[in-house]
């Protein structure tokens, strides 16, 4: 296993990632296909966003000579981890969740309270919900918070 901070060769694979999970665990709950199949694209979102200075410095890649997932971090919160669906279930993410907190010190994280599969993740590996919810930004959709156990 090999973790290491993302460089901007990577960041087309990295966006290949998240636009491929987001279609999968997304568009079901919001089914916007204007933005899942037309806004959300690959290119764009490696060259507008994670080639965003502060995004690169806190955007990691698990590699074994294939980029297989990603975690991103900002302070203590956990951004993002998403492993390639291909991938999956071969603890390529707990991996990343677990170097996101002893590495990088993660230790709180927003998530779609509708995506049971990421929820039940989270809890598998020590992250508890605190009741703490918002509406996600634009839709009728919450986001819980999570904390991780002592």
């Amino acid at each position: 296993m090999s973790i290491r901070r993302a460089a901007a060769g990577d960041l087309s694979r990295v966006a290949e990632i998240y636009v491929f999970n987001n279609r999968i665990n997304f568009f079901p709950i919001f089914g916007d296909e204007s933005f899942s199949f037309d806004q959300l694209q690959v290119v764009p979102l490696a060259d507008c966003y994670f080639k965003q200075p502060a995004v690169l410095k806190n955007l990691y890649v698990y590699d074994d000579g294939i980029i297989r997932g990603f975690v991103q971090v900002d302070g203590s919160e956990l951004c993002k981890v998403y492993v390639d669906p291909f991938f999956q279930r071969r603890g390529i993410g707990e991996a990343l969740l677990e170097y996101a907190v002893r590495e990088l010190h993660a230790d709180h994280l927003w998530a779609l309270e509708k995506n049971t599969q990421a929820l039940s993740f989270y809890r598998r590996h020590g992250f508890v919900p605190t009741g703490e919810k918002k509406l996600e930004e634009g839709t009728t959709e919450y986001l819980v918070v999570l904390k991780k156990r002592g």
